[in-house]
């Protein structure tokens, strides 16, 4: 087993990454210790991808991976198929449960940017779908839902948004005894004792640490659960971040291109810059501070780069850095070079913009060429089925998306 690093606690205090907490002086107390112990967070797969919005509670899972404590990354396949009804206005969409299965796996890849799955001390993945399933009904709620009071749920901020715009289904209403229970489970199998989560995730986590409260009560047990959340990355106006503008910033790397990577990384707003350097980076959060003081320009730079390089590696943040340094140029020799082999020569159009980067997909390649927002060697490209030769390349050719993306392509 690892050595467990005992200033986890301090650096989540530092990091501003620590928000709420049912018990924050046994929880400083048990990072303190030098014992290892087993957290969880949960993820409804309610999609087949993240942007970087999701991943704030993964960058906290991580430093308790590092630090030598295990991990238990929830995926709900079954509180999915429900839906978590947290500051919504409206019911979410019903999953079947194929649906869940096949966004599990597709998120399973993504998460290993975070998290590691083999060697010493592995994040382990369990599916919340494998302990409800044969749990009758009835059992449960005499097991579980005879200890939730509903007029105390109804009063929490969970269902607040739900309550203003028409009330809650029951359907619904059981989500809080499902995630509840979860915590429960955890516990019972893996000796889990803390849950993490988002601050919107409050009542949520307190449900758990107070289920386990009044079993204790009934069975004569002492089982201490600790409920903890980290704030929300949120812009000014209100909204959780991951998009922006253009889109999402997404995670995978067949969904969005190095550069909008980036950039998306580069509109962080001013307020969030800190944040951001906090969850995504290990920069001292005194230089952090220091940087944001003196050049909030500079700050962002360097936030870009080092998120870029966090997620999809130092060859792409420096491709996005080079292109993004000549955003206003004309391109010529200051321009990001892409090579490729004169042998793979013609090649369509659509599949250059897709291996050099300037487009995340073939099919998002078409639609830009059809939009007009492709030019080579100065010319707008009108046709998706164009080729290009090595005769077409010759020493250096511009390639360009729209005013500011560009590339010189060249042979080798």
């Amino acid at each position: 087993m690892a050595e467990i690093n005992t200033k986890l606690y301090e650096i989540l205090k530092e990091r501003g990454l620590l928000y709420q907490c049912t018990d924050e002086e046994g929880l400083k107390k048990m990072l303190e210790s030098g014992a290892p112990i087993t957290l969880y967070e949960g993820t409804d797969p309610t999609a087949d991808s993240l942007h970087i919005g999701h991943c704030v509670p993964y960058c906290i899972l991580r430093r308790f991976q590092q630090a030598g404590h295990k991990v238990l990354l929830l995926m709900g396949g079954a509180t999915a198929c429900v839906g978590d009804p947290t500051g919504k206005v409206e019911m979410r969409k019903m999953l079947t449960k194929e649906q869940v299965e096949q966004n599990i796996e597709k998120i399973k890849n993504t998460l290993k940017v975070f998290l590691k799955f083999d060697g010493d001390n592995p994040a382990v993945i369990v599916n919340n779908a494998d302990w409800f399933k044969g749990y009758d009904y009835i059992d449960f709620m005499r097991d579980i839902g005879v200890h939730f009071n509903v007029n105390k749920m109804l009063s929490n901020e969970v269902y607040v948004e739900r309550m203003k715009n028409g009330g809650l289904t029951f359907f619904e209403m059981g989500y809080m005894l499902m995630q509840a229970y979860d915590f429960v489970h955890l516990n019972k199998k893996y000796g889990c004792v803390l849950q993490y989560g988002g601050q919107d995730q409050w009542g949520n986590i307190v449900a758990g640490t107070e289920l386990q409260r009044k079993l204790n009560y009934a069975n004569g047990t002492d089982v201490q659960l600790i409920g903890a959340t980290n704030p929300l990355l949120m812009t000014p106006e209100g909204k959780k971040m991951g998009k922006t503008e253009k889109g999402a910033i997404w995670i995978d790397k067949d969904k969005i291109s190095a550069y909008d990577f980036y950039q998306g990384v580069y509109q962080t707003p001013d307020a969030c810059v800190e944040m951001m350097f906090a969850l995504f980076t290990d920069v001292d959060m005194k230089d952090v501070r220091t940087m944001i003081e003196k050049d909030i320009v500079g700050a962002k730079k360097t936030l870009s780069f080092e998120v870029t390089k966090f997620v999809r590696g130092e060859e792409d943040a420096i491709i996005a850095q080079k292109m993004s340094e000549n955003l206003f140029a004309d391109g010529g020799d200051d321009a990001p070079i892409f090579e490729i082999e004169k042998s793979e020569c013609p090649i369509g159009i659509c599949d250059l913009l897709f291996e050099c980067g300037l487009a995340p997909s073939k099919s998002e390649a078409r639609r830009l060429v059809q939009g007009g927002a492709i030019t080579f060697k100065g010319n707008k490209v009108e046709r998706f089925d164009m080729l290009v030769s090595a005769e077409d390349i010759g020493d250096g050719a511009l390639l360009k998306k729209g005013k500011k993306n560009f590339l010189k392509i060249q042979l080798i």
